[in-house]
């Protein structure tokens, strides 16, 4: 063994690769105690719905009344905020991925956001800024479709927007657009 491995070895004879996610503190931990810490450490990365954090509280065997005790302090003072995560969520996924509002509505309601709070967030998007993600997305993958047969490559790009949540009469018109663009043919 190392000289160097043996001096680590000295200082912790028992390294662990990750850090244990177990928060028993003992037979007399608080219940609330453990779910403050809990929630606390689950914001801290990044912003979470009361129905992840109720799940992961649920998860780690917190009592429902701590827990929901807990949770309806954590939203009277901010620190969970459904309708902004929504409106957060919606803005970055819309525009990075690329996604319509039937994926972006589909991937809320996997997160536990109520119906009306994510219609509130999906009336946010412009219909024209969702076209235009759609165009983004054709151009970004003509390359890759250029050396297919004409039927093969409207198929392989509509299916692609179509996973994204376009509808279809979107994801055929944008295609038709961009590929008579990119093969400069005239308009039908």
């Amino acid at each position: 063994m190392g000289e160097e491995r043996k001096q680590r070895r000295a200082r912790n004879p028992w390294p662990s690769s990750e850090p244990s996610d177990d928060l028993d503190a003992g037979p007399d931990a608080d219940p609330e105690s453990v779910a403050r810490k809990i929630l606390l450490d689950q914001l801290t990365g990044r912003a979470r719905t009361r129905s992840e954090l109720a799940d992961k509280l649920a998860g780690r065997n917190v009592p429902d009344d701590v827990a929901t005790r807990l949770l309806d302090r954590f939203e009277e003072v901010g620190l969970i905020d459904d309708a902004g995560f929504a409106r957060e969520w919606v803005g970055q996924r819309q525009s990075g991925r690329g996604l319509a509002r039937r994926a972006l509505a589909q991937e809320l309601r996997r997160k536990g956001i109520d119906d009306e709070v994510a219609r509130e967030a999906l009336d946010g998007i412009d219909p024209d800024e969702e076209v235009e993600a759609a165009r983004m997305l054709v151009r970004a993958r003509l390359r890759s479709v250029r050396s297919l047969d004409h039927d093969k490559a409207v198929r392989r790009l509509v299916a692609m927007l179509a996973r994204k949540g376009h509808s279809s009469s979107v994801a055929f018109r944008v295609v038709k657009e961009e590929l008579q663009t990119e093969l400069d043919l005239p308009e039908d």
